[in-house]
C-alpha cells in the first residue's frame, strides 16, 4: 500500500520543524554578504552536498527564514519532499539530472529572480558522492548569481553508511556549525563545456575546503 504524500506530509512537517528547532545552529562569515546581495537584488545560490541536506535545510528554515528555493526530483519520493518543503516555506522546481533537469534549473532561476535564495545539492540525487555536477555552475553563470559553498558539522549525528551519500541525520538538541566558503562568480557570456567542467571542479574543491579540519 502506497501512502499519499499529501496526507502524510503535515505530520512529517510537524516532526521536522520540532527536530530542527531543537538544533543549536552556529554560523560565522558570509551571512551579512548574502543578505547584502539580496538587498541589492543580486541573485544568490547555495551549493551543498546531498549528505548534509537535513541539517542545512533546517538551517535555511530557522536562520534564513525559509525564503529559499530548491530543485526536487520529479519522482514519487520527490512529491513527498516537495509537500514538506512547501509547508516550511521553500519554493520548489521539479526535475533531475536525468529528467527535466534544464526545465528545473530555469524554474529555480525564476525563483531566484524573485528574491529567493537558490539551493542545489550538487552531487544529487544519486551521486557519485561528493562529485559536483555542472548544474550549479551553469545556473550561477546564467543568473549572474554569487555561488556559495556551504557545509555543516553537527556535534552528534547518525550516518547511514549504506546509503550512496552516507546521509547524515543530526540528532535532536545537538549543536551544528555551518560554514560558508568564499563565493564563486562567473563572467557573463557564453560558457564553453570546458569552462563549465573546470568551474564544477573548482566548486567541488571549494566545498571540500569550506569545512575546516577538526
Amino acid at each position: 500500500m502506497r501512502l499519499d504524500p499529501v496526507r502524510i506530509a503535515p505530520a512529517l512537517t510537524f516532526v521536522y520543524r520540532l527536530w530542527v528547532r531543537s538544533i543549536r545552529y552556529k554560523c560565522g562569515r558570509h551571512l551579512d554578504t548574502i543578505r547584502a546581495c539580496l538587498d541589492q537584488g543580486r541573485p544568490v545560490l547555495l551549493a551543498i552536498w546531498h549528505e548534509e541536506l537535513f541539517a542545512l535545510t533546517g538551517f535555511g528554515t530557522t536562520v534564513l527564514d525559509g525564503h529559499l528555493a530548491t530543485v526536487v526530483s520529479d519522482s514519487r519520493d520527490g512529491e513527498l519532499i516537495t509537500q514538506v518543503l512547501r509547508r516550511i516555506g521553500f519554493a520548489t522546481a521539479r526535475g533531475s539530472s536525468t529528467r527535466g533537469g534544464l526545465k528545473a534549473l530555469n524554474q529555480l532561476r525564476q525563483h531566484m529572480s524573485q528574491g529567493r535564495i537558490g539551493v542545489i545539492t550538487v552531487d544529487g540525487p544519486r551521486g557519485p558522492r561528493r562529485q559536483a555536477k555542472d548544474g550549479a555552475v551553469y545556473l550561477a553563470q546564467k543568473a549572474g548569481a554569487l555561488l556559495f559553498p556551504v557545509r555543516s558539522r553537527p556535534s552528534s549525528v547518525h550516518v547511514f553508511e549504506r546509503s550512496w551519500d552516507h546521509f547524515q541525520l543530526p540528532l535532536p538538541f545537538c549543536g551544528c556549525e555551518v560554514f560558508f566558503g568564499d563565493p564563486l562568480e562567473f563572467a557573463p557570456g557564453k560558457m564553453s563545456s570546458e569552462e563549465l567542467r573546470l568551474g564544477s571542479q573548482r566548486l567541488g574543491q571549494t566545498l571540500h575546503d569550506a569545512l575546516p579540519d577538526w
